[in-house]
Order: C-alpha cells, then sequence, then structure tokens
C-alpha cells in the first residue's frame, strides 16, 4: 500500500518522485485507481527539475481525460498519507538521569544501528536502466482494422520489453491511430529495432513515432 506524506508539500513531492523512480505507474504496468487516486492528491504538476520522475508520471497521468480516467484498472490497493510525526518533547521533560528501560532502549538501538552498518557493507545490486516509451503507430486509412493492428503490435515478443495501456485517438478524416505505452530495458531492447518490427505488419501500419520518451 503506497503511503506518503502530505503530497502537496515538498516532503511528500520527494517520497513520490523516489516512489516512481523506477515505475510508470503507482501500481503494476497499467494505469489504475490508484493512479488517479494520487494525482488528486498531489492537484498540480511537480516541478520537473525538482521532481523529474513525479513530473513524468503526473503528466502521463494527465494526458488522460476524466472520462478515460474512470475507466482506468481497479485495484485494492490505495494511496495513503502517512499522519505528521509527533512534536518533540520540551527539554524541561526530560530525565537527564534516565533508568533502566531507557538503558534497554539505547541498547536495542545500538543494535539496530550496527545491523544497518553490516547490510550497507552488503554489495548492491545493479540497477537496470529503464525507459517509458508512448509510440504513435498510424495506419493506412480508415478502413484499417485498428484492432488487428493492436493485436500485431503486441504479438511482438523481446526480453526486457512490457506493453502497457493504450489508446485509439482521431487525426482527421475518419482515422484513428493507435497510442501505446511500453517499458523497455535499455540494455535489452533496441527502439530502432522495435519500430522496424511493427512496421513489418505493412498491411496495417504506415508509420510509427516515438511520441515520448522518459527514462525510469
Amino acid at each position: 500500500m503506497p503511503s506518503f506524506a502530505d503530497l502537496t508539500t515538498e516532503n511528500g513531492l520527494v517520497e513520490l518522485n523516489k516512489f516512481v523512480s523506477d515505475k510508470t505507474y503507482i501500481v503494476g504496468f497499467v494505469p489504475s485507481s490508484a493512479d488517479v487516486q494520487a494525482f488528486n492528491l498531489v492537484k498540480t504538476a511537480p516541478c520537473a527539475t525538482k521532481y523529474p520522475h513525479a513530473a513524468r508520471w503526473f503528466n502521463t497521468i494527465a494526458s488522460y481525460t476524466a472520462a478515460e480516467q474512470g475507466q482506468f484498472e481497479k485495484v485494492t490497493e490505495t494511496v495513503t498519507i502517512a499522519a505528521p510525526a509527533a512534536p518533540k518533547a520540551d527539554e524541561d521533560d526530560v530525565d537527564l538521569f534516565g533508568s533502566d528501560e531507557d538503558d534497554e532502549e539505547y541498547e536495542r538501538q545500538l543494535e539496530e544501528r550496527r545491523k544497518k552498518a553490516m547490510e550497507h557493507k552488503k554489495p548492491k545490486e545493479a540497477v537496470i536502466a529503464k525507459s517509458s516509451i508512448l509510440l504513435d503507430v498510424k495506419p493506412w486509412d480508415d478502413e484499417t482494422d485498428m484492432v488487428e493492428l493492436e493485436k500485431c503490435v503486441r504479438s511482438i515478443e523481446m526480453d526486457g520489453l512490457v506493453w502497457g495501456a493504450s489508446k485509439l485517438v482521431a487525426v482527421g478524416y475518419g482515422i484513428k491511430k493507435l497510442v501505446i505505452n511500453l517499458v523497455v530495458e535499455d540494455l535489452k531492447v533496441s527502439t530502432d529495432e522495435l519500430e522496424e518490427r511493427i512496421k513489418e505488419f505493412e498491411d496495417y501500419v504506415q508509420s510509427v513515432d516515438v511520441a515520448a520518451f522518459n527514462k525510469i
């Protein structure tokens, strides 16, 4: 269950930015009700300079209309706002002589610090570089079967490729393009190769363009 400080504050945005640094959405690989809930709690677009990951996530959700957001997958996970920390006790309330319980608490904290220090010495796992990509796939004309076109696109399987949400967007004269989101591992998937494989479905696909590209 994702939990943040007040998402209208700097602390909350720092936590959100860190949380989505390796994610496209709050939960899973497609937009969900959790994204809508967090989006409404943030209220305004985060600063892209200070919070690049949070800004990228916010702009992705903002690209959908309210009606489209209402059709997002419903998930059991909800976004919660953590209660602020309790204020520190006044110095007048501090027992300078302490007690046996204080000594036990002090020893417990020391032991926890020793364990954390040992954990930090362990080799860290390598970070896998990933990118979130939005593709525009355009058909030949208004008679192109867009359902079959999307099936063809999603039939492409590559190690490190995960297909996400999609929608049809009108471009004029009754023609609609497929706008589809995907996440790739940078070292495993070449966007040029992926575009070429999509263009191989020449009975349906006229062109493929990268509409948005964000590191995550």
